[in-house]
Formats: C-alpha cells, structure tokens, sequence
C-alpha cells in the first residue's frame, strides 16, 4: 500500500494514498495526485490521488453491483461489521487522533475528542441497524391493510467537509452501511488522509468490496457533477457551505436525486440577565472555541443582556487570551491554526470590518505573525447590530459581543439571518429558557448546554442552514425510502 515517506513524524497510523474503488486502492486513472499541508507550518505531508470523472464512474459501478449484496445481508451482520469498526477506531484513537492533527490543524485535545465522538457513530449505527422498522395497521376503510417497508434508498454520494474529517465521515458512513445502502465518500481535498484511514479501517472491519469507496480529489465539481448526472446514484448526504449546497441541490434536480443537507451556520449565543455567569463563560468557551471556532454550531454571535454585558466580556477575554495557540501536538496547545491562507484571511478581513464599524477589540484582534496558518483568539465588544461580521459565517476563534436591553431584542436579532441550525441559550430561569428555545428559529437549541451534538440525536437546520436530519433514528431513516404495499388477508 503506497506510503506517504513524511507523514511518519506527525502520525503513526498507516495511511493509504490512493482511490479506493470496489475495495482495491488503485491510482487516479490519469495519474494525478495533490498536496496534503499542514496548516501549522505549510509544509506538504503527502501526495494523494486526485480523482477524474472516469475514476467517479468506476466507483459508481463498484458501489452499484456491491448493493443488491449488501441490502441483502442481514441487519444483524450489518451491525456488527459497524461495531467492529468501532471497535478498532476506539483502539487506535491516539494515532487517529494525530493524524486530524496533522493534516486539520486543530490542538490535540481536540482531535481526540473528535475520535471519540466519531466512533461512536459507528457504534450507535450499529445498534440501529436492526431498527429500521415498518408498519402495519388497518385501513380506516377496513378494506386492506397497509403495510409500510423501510427499504434501502440505494447508492449513496457522501461529501464530507474538512473541519471534522473523521466525525463528518463516520455520521454519514455509519447510518448508510446500517441501512443496507452502498457508499461513495468524498473526502474534502484539506484533510483527505483521515477519510482513507477510516475506508481502511472499515475493510479490515469486514465491509465488503464495493460498499464504500473513496474518491479524494482536487476535482470536486466536475466528480460530484458526473455522479449526480447517472441515474444510479440515488441519495446525496453533504455537509458544506450553503452556497456550494445550493449548487449541489441544483445539479441533484435534474436526476432527482434525494438530499440531506447539512449547510452553513450563524449560531446565536444569548445569555440572559439571570443567567450564571460563571456557566455561561464555561459554556462560551465551549462553544466559541471546540475546534478553534471553525465549526458549523461555533457559537458566530453573542447577545448579552446589557447589565452583565461588561463583566461577561470581561471574563471571557480573559479566558479567551489565556489559550496557548500554537502547532496542534505541542503540549498545552488549546488552539491551533486555521485550515488555510484563506480561512485566516477571511477571519481578519471580518474582524478588521468590524473595528471599522465601531468596534473594539478586548483581546486580539490582528493576524499572528510567523509560519502557518494562525488567528490569535478574539473578544471584539460594542459591535454595532448592523455589523457585517454578525451576518456571516466566522469560522474562526472570534467572539463578537452585542448588548441587548431585552430579550425581545436578543430573538429578533438572533432571528435576522437565512441562517437556522443551531442556538445557545444561557438563563437560570427553566421555563422562560424553554419560551425563548421555542422562539428560536434553528433546528437545534442548547439550553444551558454549550455542546448539541451527539449520535443519538437528530442533527440538522431550518432555514437556509439545511435539508434533513443527520444522527439519532432519523439519520438512519434518511438512508431509507417507504414503501407502501396495500394487501388484505
């Protein structure tokens, strides 16, 4: 299996570098290969295959003749291929672990947090695999009976971001392999390595040639576009900017092709006049900065009551300027780069618009010098509503501030986005916490909880932030269609 020769430093797993196309690793059919970096220092860490049109269609046809097998094996056997791929990712979580570091960038404690919230996917898919129940009742009528089959949508295309390379492959892997459905993983081409290890570890689990493959690629459109345009790839699972999900549920039209979407985000962070202060600075750090801020449900926006606005910026900036930022291995890193020159570019172009609106910076506030891909952690306070950075996707560890007199005022501007997957709520106050929840309009609320995500629950937006839902039974489900047989007996 081909090696990159300087990987071994940052990580100790072995990593394939090609396609994986009906369970053989094989070249890109015209022999092109790109760039892993790692966002800490710029340097290469290895070469991977670049995917073509015609490598998309081998694995098409690769994932199409392994699924009248696979649908056919029963749930139980599904199962325990999925549990046994938790159990290895739980055995190698350590070296996993290194590996997001490596090629994501994100401090260690991070990475291995990540490890172990993907692994879990596996092992609760695993359990629902024998759950994908029907119905059956009696026609009003009385006539006939209605009887309702959970069936395998089919071939499934899964495009998986480059923020959680592990947990995005495994929430989307887990639920279609559980439901009978073959795959085809898309890897984003930032942080491809973590996707072949995982693919690598699911063969040796017992997945069997043709159920998942795996196409890294520098060429994302014209792939995805090949898959989408045939009319035997049935479902598309993608998590990704909204912009580039419009795209996809575009080209996904013209074959009908059934989507999940889970898109961008602007999560609002209220915290409310009662709220504990201590908790919601704990939760803030939480939610601001898992994963260096550059996460889908990053808590974007923070609406405080304006009688503790003061003190709770105060404690957070200084919360916020104690991190360690630095290479993601180095101990006591609690922050490391951002993905690209791009992600950082955007971050202090945000931040600098936003000083030049009126804001002012409590804590950082200007790019790192030096090698890599750096953004010091940022308290920005008395930032206007109006703010361009509050209407956009930060990605980043900046935590803009708004002093609110109302908690009317905190819905509506929480409110005032296309925007819709999740919201922190901070309050002591139970019931008056649940109105506001209720007043929210996202797909997910944490209430006095800085953290939303979990396997066994039903992830997903309104609004523009998605279609769908990902964990829980409804994941499952979303790799399944109904179908209706009227019968009498």
């Amino acid at each position: 299996m081909p090696m990159p020769t300087d990987l071994a430093a940052q990580a100790v797993v072995d990593v394939p570098t090609m396609l994986l196309i009906g369970g053989k690793w094989r070249p890109a059919s015209d022999g092109a290969t790109f760039p892993v970096v790692d966002p800490a220092t710029g340097d290469v860490l290895a070469q991977v295959s670049s995917a073509s049109e015609a490598d998309a269609l081998d694995a098409l046809a690769a994932a199409h003749e392994a699924f009248p097998v696979w649908r056919a094996t029963p749930p139980r056997v599904r199962g325990e291929v999925l549990r046994n791929a938790w159990r290895l990712m739980t055995e190698r979580a350590e070296e996993l672990a290194r590996l997001v570091v490596a090629e994501n960038g994100k401090a260690l404690v991070d990475a291995r947090s990540e490890i172990a919230y993907a692994a879990e996917f596996f092992r609760w898919y695993a359990e629902e695999a024998v759950r994908a129940d029907g119905s059956v009742q009696t026609a009003p009528s009385g006539t006939n009976r209605i009887l309702v089959l959970r069936e395998p949508i089919g071939v499934s295309l899964l495009i998986t971001p480059w923020n959680f390379p592990a947990a995005m492959a495994t929430r989307k892997i887990g639920p279609a392999l559980a439901a009978g459905c073959t795959t085809i993983l898309k890897p984003a081409s930032d942080t491809p390595l973590t996707a072949l290890a995982l693919c690598d570890l699911l063969l040796e689990a017992g997945v069997p040639d043709g159920v998942v493959n795996v196409l890294p690629s520098r060429r994302s459109s014209a792939v995805a576009n090949t898959l989408l345009a045939d009319d035997r790839l049935r479902k598309l699972s993608f998590t990704g900017s909204t912009e580039v999900g419009r795209t996809l549920l575009a080209a996904a039209a013209h074959t009908v092709v059934s989507c999940s979407m889970e898109l961008g985000g602007n999560a609002p962070f209220l915290v409310l006049a009662d709220a504990d202060l201590d908790a919601a600075v704990d939760g803030a750090m939480i939610a601001k900065m898992r994963n260096g801020g550059e996460a889908c449900t990053a808590a974007n926006r923070f609406y405080v009551a304006s009688s503790i606005a003061e003190e709770f910026s105060r404690r957070l900036g200084g919360r916020m300027a104690a991190l360690q930022m630095g290479p993601g291995l180095e101990q006591g890193c609690g922050l490391g780069p951002l993905i690209n020159a791009e992600a950082r570019d955007k971050v202090d172009e945000l931040v600098r618009g936003a000083i030049a609106d009126g804001a002012r910076a409590l804590t950082g506030g200007a790019s790192a010098a030096g090698a890599g891909y750096f953004y010091p952690p940022t308290v920005l306070v008395d930032v206007p509503p109006t703010s361009s950075i509050l209407g956009q996707e930060i990605f980043g560890p900046v935590a803009p501030v708004v002093a609110c007199d109302s908690v009317e005022e905190m819905i509506e501007l929480a409110n005032a986005t296309e925007y819709g997957l999740v919201s922190y709520v901070y309050t002591k106050d139970l019931a008056l916490g649940l109105r506001v929840s209720e007043a929210l309009e996202t797909g997910m609320v944490g209430l006095n909880r800085p953290v939303v995500s979990d396997p066994a629950a039903p992830f997903g937006g309104v609004k523009q932030s998605g279609l769908g839902r990902e964990g829980g039974h409804d994941g499952l489900l979303e790799f399944t269609e109904s179908k209706y047989i009227a019968v009498q007996w």
